[in-house]
């Protein structure tokens, strides 16, 4: 199905909007905590809120961003009669409001949660295993960014085999989802280089 002329103009501008609400930033605020990006890493997304806030607040951060993402791919799908094209540009849109968001000098998060969201309306499946990816090396390594690049290398391949088991899911997903894992690793730069380094800060699990 094909939008309307004012629909392709509503798709991508709800999906930057809803991607660019700096939920982290909200979150500790109204808890009192002050401005999340003078704590840490500077970040806004659930890693260093649930590192400064609390694990309350990252889990709640943590759901807001990928809520959102979904959201966004959930409108553009019903909008649309469930295009895939239109829902995979409102999934790249969102993690893109996400991570360059307008209220924020266009200064925001990684992108990990958001990107879990707007993959899961498209193939739930490959957004579970790359929950489960995470885990795995979080529990393993204990580094909480380490299983987000991990989570974001396999998404494009979770979601190429699980979309359409047996075909080829279509080139614009295929791409879309390419695209995400790699603004997601862009993000991860510094990250990647404090991995190598040995200076990354490890996930302090039951206690």
């Amino acid at each position: 199905m094909m939008p309307d002329v004012q629909t392709r103009m509503l798709i991508p501008i709800v999906s930057y909007l809803l991607g660019s609400v700096p939920f982290g930033l909200l979150v500790v605020k109204i808890s009192g905590g002050g401005d999340i990006r003078k704590s840490g890493s500077g970040n806004i997304g659930a890693a260093n809120v649930a590192r400064n806030a609390g694990a309350i607040a990252g889990v709640l951060t943590l759901l807001l961003d990928a809520a959102k993402g979904y959201l966004a791919v959930l409108a553009a799908a019903r909008w649309t009669g469930e295009n895939i094209r239109w829902m995979t540009a409102a999934a790249v849109i969102a993690v893109v409001g996400h991570m360059f968001p307008i209220w924020l000098r266009f200064r925001g998060g990684k992108g990990v949660a958001t990107g879990l969201g707007v993959i899961a309306p498209i193939c739930w499946q490959a957004a579970a295993l790359g929950v489960l990816l995470w885990l795995v090396v979080v529990a393993f390594w204990r580094y909480s960014s380490l299983g987000s690049i991990a989570a974001a290398v396999a998404m494009p391949i979770f979601v190429y085999v699980l979309y359409a088991p047996h075909h080829a899911p279509p080139e614009a997903l295929t791409l879309g989802t390419v695209l995400i894992s790699m603004l997601v690793l862009v993000k991860h730069r510094s990250n990647m280089e404090r991995l190598i380094a040995g200076k990354e800060s490890r996930l302090k699990l039951g206690g």
